[in-house]
Order: structure tokens, then C-alpha cells, then sequence
């Protein structure tokens, strides 16, 4: 038998989901695509192909009314991938705002979606990623030995196709990669940037559009129109070794256009707090603006993308002359997805769970909780989520239950179910 107490707690729990006037006027999201049939990747977790429809709250869309109404707590990104198409992102939400009581205390923050329907017109690759990357590899795949260049040659050589790029909010470096107009860059200076313009030189700049955003990799690729254009070489991990000289060149925003700094490579090898991939560590220094542009060799080839640097260390120590660059060997693999001639020294394979996956069906009692997969927003249920093999932390959470969780290893080709039962808080 239940106490008075938690028959009331059980009341607000199901008051909070199933009688607000948010849940009552769910509506509904709509992604679709031409062609159709993309898959559909939310927050970084497959949920579906086009045309995907979910159900969401009202108050997903619209402001709520109700101290009960339920509230998107978090951005919601999309990705939409077909074989053979470019693939597309979009940042769905609008936000963070902010929801404040009778005395203008802020209660909480929450985010909109931008509309119900999202639609999006796929363009073939070989359409925007035109021309062909130039690697430091022959043909067999072996190193082609180059001559070493002064620092004041590199530059003169490597500057006409290293470009400023300028979003809304935003300023970076990118670099161009074929004499068509394909631009190498980070994915934080592009990302979510709707209107982009790349600055060639003083007075020459051009419209400028994203083809592509890796979901893995603080990697995207940018296009603008032309030919003829000066791009860089490429080379791949086998011409990276701790000591050897470097040079970065980028658009610092405290500094001038096309700045040129000077290091060493301090290190090369996996560093998971940036990301996957394999990064270079230099001395060179890198600041905001930086991000995107190339990481030369003494001959003049990219060797990594400028990244990130290091700003604190254990304990909030100061540190300095750590800077971080994406290596090149990452970005040619990718690019060896549009350009299969692509050959370099050494590339590492993909990993065989990428192609491994299995389905889980998760629902709760009630139904509309939200769930989360590895710290991802994912959609509410029941939801039929796609997860790759191996270990997901699930959890499902709704206003006044206490939150549901789960650790689920998922294995290849599977099919599980899980069934959230949602407790009230008190």
C-alpha cells in the first residue's frame, strides 16, 4: 500500500508529464530530405532515416506558460548522411533563454527549436568537391624526398593559399587544398556559421560555403568558387618526428592577417581530452584566430591543422609554448572518402566498430521522458535507437521522477529493449 505522501508525490510526478499544457500540445518534428532515405543522427546518435518524424513536447517549440511545462534543457544538432551525398549539419535550437519567477530571478534555462520541419536538398560530392588533393606520396605510397626551405621561403610559398574565413560570430584560418577552391579547416570556426566569406588576400574575398563537417574530427571543408587557385601539399605521419622544424600561419585576432610563427614538433601521438585522431604538439605559437590554418614542414607540406593550445595546467598552472595541430594524417583519411587517388605514407584504417551496430527500443512508464545516451540528448520515448557495439550509458528523466539509468552493452546486429519505470522524487 502506498502513503498518503507518495500517492501525492506519484500525482505530480504524472501532473508534470501528461497534464501540462506543453504535453497536451505536443508537437511534432519533421526532417526530411532530397533525395530521401538519409540517415538521421541527432545529437550524435543515429535515430532514423528521412522522412523522420519525432514527438516532442510543446514547449520544445514555443515558450511555456506553466511552472509544469516541459523545456528543451539543451542545443539539439542534426546530421544528415547519404552514400554518395555531402553530408549536412544543422544547429536545430535557438537559445540558451532564460525563464524568470514574479521577482526576475532566473528559474532556468532552456532552448526552441527553430521550426517543426527541416528540410534539406543533398548535393552529390563530386558536384562541390571538385579537383584533387596534391600529397608528398608517389605513387607506390613511398615519401618523395623534397628539399628543406628556409622559413622566409615557406612562407613566401605557403601564404597565397592560406585564407582568413569570417562567420557571424567568428574568425579563423583555413587553407586551400586544391587549385578549385577546396579549403581545409577546423569544424569550430565553420560550425553553425550561415553566412561565411573567405578573404584570399587584402581586397580579394569571396562567398564561401561548408560541404562538409566530420562528426569525429575538429575537421570540416569549405568551397568557394574558382580555378586555378594556389593550394598546399599534403604529407602524412611518416614525415613527423619530435625536433624536426615548423612553421603555423594563421589570422590571430590580436594580430595581423596572415601571421607566421615558428617552433618545433614537442610531440606526436593521441591526446582523447581534444578529441580522436592524432595530434602534434609544437611550440609554435598558436592563439584564437589561429585555428585552421596549417602546420608546415621545413619543406613546405601540411603536416597538421592548428587546433587548440594549452592554456592552464594540474592544478591551474600556467603553462606556455604548447600548442596543438590535428595531423594531416586524420584529414587525408577523411578526404580519401571524395578523393579514392589520395595516397600517402601511412594511413590509419577505420575502425571495424564503426561499421558494427545493433538497435535498442527504449520506453518508460509513462511514456515522453527524455533520453540521454552518453551524456547526448537523443529524443523521448519510445524511441528506436541505432548504437554502435560496445558499452552506452543510458538515461531516461522526467520533470518531479527521479532519473532512470542504465549501462547497456550493445553488440553487433542486435536487437534489445529497455523499459524505464520512473519513480517520483520524493
Amino acid at each position: 500500500m502506498y502513503s498518503s505522501s507518495r500517492v501525492f508525490a506519484l500525482v505530480v510526478c504524472f501532473a508534470a508529464m501528461v497534464l501540462s499544457p506543453s504535453a497536451i500540445s505536443a508537437g511534432t518534428l519533421k526532417i526530411t530530405s532530397t533525395p530521401p532515405g538519409a540517415t538521421v543522427d541527432l545529437d550524435g546518435v543515429v535515430v532514423g532515416k528521412t522522412p523522420y518524424h519525432v514527438k516532442y513536447p510543446g514547449g520544445y517549440f514555443h515558450r511555456t506558460v506553466t511552472i509544469y511545462g516541459s523545456m528543451l534543457q539543451h542545443p539539439m544538432r542534426v546530421r544528415i548522411s547519404l552514400q554518395g551525398y555531402l553530408t549536412k549539419e544543422m544547429l536545430l535550437t535557438d537559445g540558451p533563454m532564460e525563464r524568470v519567477n514574479t521577482t526576475g530571478k532566473v528559474r532556468e534555462q532552456y532552448y526552441l527549436l527553430k521550426s517543426d520541419h527541416f528540410d534539406f536538398a543533398l548535393e552529390r560530392v563530386e558536384t562541390a568537391l571538385t579537383g584533387a588533393p596534391e600529397t608528398s606520396a608517389g605513387a607506390a605510397g613511398h615519401a618523395v624526398p623534397r628539399r628543406e626551405l628556409s622559413a622566409e621561403e615557406i612562407v613566401r610559398r605557403a601564404s597565397p593559399a592560406v585564407v582568413l574565413l569570417r562567420g557571424a560570430q567568428v574568425q579563423g584560418t583555413g587553407f586551400l587544398i586544391t587549385d578549385t577552391g577546396v579549403i581545409a579547416t577546423n569544424a569550430h570556426v565553420v560550425r553553425d556559421q550561415s553566412r561565411l566569406l573567405a578573404v584570399l588576400s587584402p581586397g580579394v574575398d569571396r562567398p564561401a560555403r561548408i560541404v562538409y563537417v566530420d562528426a569525429d574530427l575538429d575537421f570540416a571543408l569549405v568551397k568557394i568558387d574558382g580555378d586555378g587557385l594556389p593550394h598546399l601539399v599534403l604529407a602524412g605521419l611518416a614525415r613527423v618526428s619530435p625536433g624536426q622544424s615548423v612553421v603555423a600561419i594563421g589570422n590571430p585576432g590580436a594580430g595581423m592577417p596572415n601571421s607566421v610563427t615558428k617552433g618545433i614538433v614537442s610531440a606526436v601521438g593521441p591526446k582523447p581530452e581534444l578529441g580522436g585522431g592524432t595530434w602534434i604538439q609544437t611550440d609554435a605559437a598558436v592563439n584564437p584566430g589561429n585555428s585552421g590554418g596549417p602546420l608546415l614542414n621545413a619543406s613546405g607540406e601540411v603536416i597538421g591543422i592548428n587546433t587548440a593550445r594549452a592554456v592552464a595546467g594540474p592544478a591551474g598552472t600556467a603553462v606556455s609554448g604548447i600548442g596543438f595541430a590535428l595531423s594531416s594524417a586524420d584529414m587525408l583519411r577523411v578526404l580519401r572518402r571524395f578523393y579514392p587517388a589520395v595516397s600517402v605514407e601511412k594511413l590509419s584504417a577505420p575502425s571495424a566498430a564503426e561499421d558494427a551496430a545493433g538497435s535498442v527500443r527504449i520506453s518508460s512508464d509513462p511514456d515522453g521522458a527524455e533520453i540521454t545516451v552518453d551524456g547526448k540528448f537523443v529524443g523521448t520515448t519510445p524511441s528506436t535507437l541505432r548504437l554502435l557495439a560496445g558499452p552506452h550509458d543510458v538515461e531516461v528523466k522526467a520533470k518531479g521522477c527521479r532519473p532512470w539509468r542504465r549501462t547497456l552493452e550493445v553488440l553487433k546486429d542486435s536487437e534489445a529493449s529497455l523499459k524505464a519505470t520512473l519513480e517520483p522524487e520524493n
